[in-house]
């Protein structure tokens, strides 16, 4: 059996705080945990240079291989190329979009780093599965290294039409690098069509280092989550001490909760204004209804993402500022984490979840809310329809996340909807969370990439 070595930008070391790990790390931790392996990334500290020589951990059957980057390129790969021009490149933000030659140069450096430190810790029948982003160019470095090994990627995030991706200056260097994967996972088929459009009208695009490469195959496989567990978790959370806390501050009055890392993909301004115009315009809901924004503070260090949280501070003054009442606070906005125990409790207590991103690879928020839930009393989800998770959850009600109007009709829908068509709709959305589970999409993905002949030609 071929090991499995899974590579990504940063790895969630063992006790590392697992209740608090996102939802690629906990996907990767059960991907290893049964078959054992190695996981390979940055360590998350930033030194003095970038190393090339890993530290090697193992916990039970795993490895864990991480290197140190120097402060240049942490400052250029991650919080240059990576998250300000990809990440908003692949969230169709061209206007937020900064481009740098040399970001895209250490970019590329950072990627060598990662493939000529891993590269003498992988056996001749490794299979290699490598994750998002930062990452797009390593299969193409370690075939220059002379790894004939099977090289698969998932993209975490969406993927762009051509018109829009074709925006950045010297694409050609991404598609080119990414001919070097047997196989690319993506999260919806629209994605898959768009990575498709992009990539056969390149002239030569199957080429690196004068040699020819067979075309990698494009795949559609949704990411999803470990529904059974999620579900017991809720239920034991339900009965802990912050559910009761919460639920004893909320005084009877219903409560609608958003879950979002803070950046500007996830539509939160929008949303606090939709939760405004849902007061204004149904007045029935003052005093009545509690709107909790859960928003941990991500890449601090990027200018947009600064001036993000200084407007949601400001929108969330001025709603509460209009509205609240001397024993009421129409919404509690929080910038700090909370473990996945706690939030699966107030998951399952929460009338309505509330999960509107502008643009999202999957969003795995809106199918662990389903998981919470009470079959015998669930609540509603508001789905943005730009989220992947829309392509399976259309039980939900679907919104655009542009149109806050729109959304405060659907948060008055939700929060009146009658129990019997809760039970209709949160069945059928159920059945698709327990259908494609973390489980079902790893074992998708690595039938592909270790099985070529059982890859068809690509569409």
């Amino acid at each position: 059996m071929p090991r499995l070595v899974i590579v990504s930008n940063r790895v969630a070391l063992p006790g590392g705080g697992s209740e608090r790990a996102g939802g690629l790390a906990v996907a990767m931790r059960d991907a290893l945990r049964g078959s054992g392996g190695l996981w390979f990334g940055w360590s998350g500290e930033v030194g003095g240079s970038t190393s090339t020589a890993p530290r090697v951990v193992r916990a039970g059957r795993v490895e864990y291989a991480t290197i140190d980057l120097s402060r240049s390129d942490h400052e250029q790969y991650y919080n240059g190329f990576a998250n300000s021009t990809l990440w908003p490149l692949l969230h169709y933000r061209l206007g937020l979009l900064e481009f740098h030659r040399e970001n895209l140069d250490a970019y590329r450096r950072v990627n060598h780093a990662f493939a000529t430190a891993l590269h003498p810790l992988l056996r001749s029948d490794d299979l290699i599965w490598v994750h998002d982003y930062h990452l797009l160019a390593l299969a193409q470095n370690l075939r220059r290294l002379g790894l004939g090994n099977r090289i698969g990627l998932f993209l975490h995030t969406p993927f762009p039409p051509p018109a829009v991706f074709t925006a950045l200056p010297r694409h050609e260097i991404l598609i080119e690098a990414l001919a070097a994967y047997d196989v690319i996972g993506l999260q919806t088929e629209g994605d898959r069509r768009n990575l498709s459009g992009v990539m056969a009208p390149q002239a030569n695009p199957w080429t690196y280092s004068g040699e020819t490469t067979k075309r990698p195959k494009l795949r559609t496989i949704p990411i999803g989550i470990d529904a059974e567990a999620l579900a017991g978790m809720a239920v034991a959370a339900s009965r802990s001490s912050e559910t009761e806390r919460l639920i004893d501050s909320l005084d009877g009055r219903r409560l609608i909760v958003g879950v979002d890392r803070l950046d500007y993909s996830k539509g939160l301004p929008l949303r606090f204004e939709a939760f405004e115009r849902l007061l204004a315009e149904f007045p029935e809901h003052r005093s009545n209804v509690t709107f909790m924004q859960v928003a941990p503070v991500s890449r601090g260090e990027v200018r947009q993402y600064r001036e993000l949280r200084r407007e949601l501070e400001r929108l969330a003054g001025r709603v509460n500022g209009k509205y609240a009442e001397f024993d009421w606070v129409p919404i509690r906005y929080l910038n700090r984490s909370f473990n996945r125990r706690v939030l699966a409790g107030f998951f399952r207590h929460a009338r309505v979840g509330l999960v509107t991103p502008l643009r999202d690879g999957m969003n795995l928020v809106a199918k662990e809310y389903v998981a919470a839930q009470d079959p015998s009393d669930p609540g509603a989800l508001v789905l943005s329809r730009f989220a992947g998770a829309a392509a399976e959850l259309t039980d939900a009600l679907l919104v655009n996340p542009y149109d806050p109007d729109a959304m405060a009709e659907a948060l008055h829908q939700a929060l009146g909807m009658a129990l019997d068509e809760r039970r209709e709709r949160w069945q059928a959305m159920m059945h698709h969370v327990e259908t494609q589970t973390a489980t079902a999409w790893q074992t998708q993905f690595l039938d592909l990439l270790r099985n070529d002949e059982a890859v068809p030609a690509l569409a």
